[in-house]
């Protein structure tokens, strides 16, 4: 590939910025500009839903912490509607928390501010491409983290968002019990299991009880 080909490919990747700091947002913009294409920005969370949803770029750069909820809540209110876009946290946090808290969140990447310019690009091309991108210290908290603790599970944005009882029928409902037997070894009425499963429907978006077994057996959770 010639040089001008792979500057070529880089422009046509398009990146939005959420951060709540002008300042930070036209450097960043001013440094990417030679490597990509910044098609947006946004300074609180509200506004970067409403902008990503119209403009849906490659890749969204986001702040962690903000006034109005921060990077969780934008990957909260994303990531079911618009799971073709990907997100790259970029913080002056290397707080474990935050760390692991936006990777279970749906990110596919956590780079500090201290990073440079051409090593944020690479970041933003792979995470386009599907990689998982980490500032080196990070990288090696994150191993260590999950190595730690064998309970945590890796990043499943759509497991997440069931509750523990939501989990609970799916788990049952997969492994074959009727509604009447999941009631029984939950202890709960009949009613609340169809509401159960009418919730698990509607939050994973599937029609049918057999299209939730299979998702259950992909995820090994029978």
């Amino acid at each position: 590939m010639t040089e001008a080909q792979g500057t070529e490919t880089d422009r046509r990747l398009t990146v939005f910025l959420v951060d709540d700091h002008a300042m930070f947002r036209a450097g960043v913009r001013a440094e990417l500009g030679a490597h990509v294409e910044v098609v947006g920005e946004a300074s609180s969370v509200t506004e970067a839903v409403s902008k990503i949803a119209s403009i849906e770029p490659d890749v969204v750069l986001l702040d962690v912490h903000m006034p109005d909820g921060g990077g969780r809540a934008v990957l909260d209110a994303m990531r079911r509607s618009h799971p073709h876009v990907k997100f790259l946290a970029l913080s002056v946090s290397d707080a474990a928390e935050d760390v692991i808290g936006l990777i279970r969140a749906g990110a596919r990447g956590y780079v500090t501010k201290t990073i440079s310019p051409d090593e944020l690009a690479a970041a933003i091309r792979r995470v386009a491409d599907g990689d998982a991108v980490f500032s080196p210290r990070l990288a090696g908290f994150v191993l260590d983290a999950f190595a730690s603790r064998p309970d945590v599970p890796v990043a499943d944005p759509e497991l997440d968002q069931l509750t523990n009882r939501e989990r609970e029928v799916l788990r049952l409902l997969a492994r074959g019990y009727a509604y009447k037997e999941i009631a029984k070894e939950l202890f709960i009425s009949i009613k609340t299991v169809e509401t159960h499963v009418s919730n698990v429907l509607r939050k994973l978006q599937m029609s049918n009880r057999y299209e939730l077994s299979r998702w259950a057996a992909d995820r090994r959770l029978v």
